[in-house]
């Protein structure tokens, strides 16, 4: 099975830079977006093979998750059912036969880590959310998870250490996560592999610099870990500020 994530940064907007042909490149039995933007019923799209699943943000215009998914699902959620963290439209979770899909967006730290206190309320959430599905079957956890977790996941990490990110707080509840029983797919096949990125500032021409951060993820339970048959980063994709990131999964 194959398996997309991609913060579109506005669906909208990323439709007019090719997200359709992308989308139709790409191929996937299960497409998940972050920071969609939108309600559903601004815009109208063609994908005749898939079901659509949104989840909105009460705020016009801000955060927002969807699947596109080519399989019927038996259950799907929408949020983590905690009033507080469900009005931005983070979480959307399909129980599949043999797993859990569950895609989101992770609350930004902000500038001048305005936001930290919250995001770290986030993490601990949202790792007993995903415990509580693993115990009834396995899970894959994908979108843009607002953290680099280690130095070779983004260009200059000395002068970003103590911005929103690359915070030493961020990245040890990933490692905690992690240690959950967690594995970041791409971390799992190429360990040691360095300059791959999946999102750059629009600033001072990151992209074409190639300055970028991995902060788009997939993340499967230890129990799937021999199921990977390939993960990959898809840098040359446009659209968004964010590329494409993917997994091939044998179930």
């Amino acid at each position: 099975m194959k398996f997309i994530s991609w913060n579109v940064n506005g669906l909208r907007a990323c439709v007019k830079k090719g997200f359709m042909e992308s989308f139709a490149q790409l191929d996937a039995d299960f497409f998940c977006l972050q920071e969609t933007k939108m309600q559903p019923d601004q815009l109208k799209l063609d994908l005749p093979d898939y079901s659509q699943y949104w989840n909105s943000a009460e705020k016009k215009g801000y955060s927002g998750t969807a699947i596109f998914s080519k399989h019927e699902p038996l259950d799907v959620f929408y949020g983590v059912g905690i009033e507080e963290h469900d009005k931005e439209g983070r979480v959307i979770t399909l129980e599949m036969p043999q797993f859990y899909l569950v895609t989101v967006y992770t609350p930004n730290s902000q500038n001048e880590l305005a936001r930290l206190s919250y995001r770290m309320e986030w993490e601990d959430m949202f790792a007993d959310y995903l415990k509580k599905l693993e115990e009834k079957k396995p899970v894959v956890i994908c979108g843009d998870l607002n953290v680099a977790h280690k130095e070779i996941d983004l260009k200059n990490p000395k002068t970003n250490h103590k911005n929103a990110g690359f915070t030493d707080e961020e990245r040890n509840k990933f490692s905690t996560l992690l240690e959950k029983g967690f594995v970041d797919t791409f971390r799992y096949l190429y360990p040691d592999k360095e300059s791959v990125y999946s999102w750059w500032s629009y600033l001072r021409k990151a992209r074409d610099r190639n300055a970028g951060w991995r902060i788009d993820y997939f993340l499967v339970s230890e129990m799937l870990k021999n199921n990977i048959v390939e993960a990959e980063i898809y840098s040359d994709i446009l659209g968004s500020d964010h590329c494409p990131v993917g997994l091939e999964l044998k179930i």
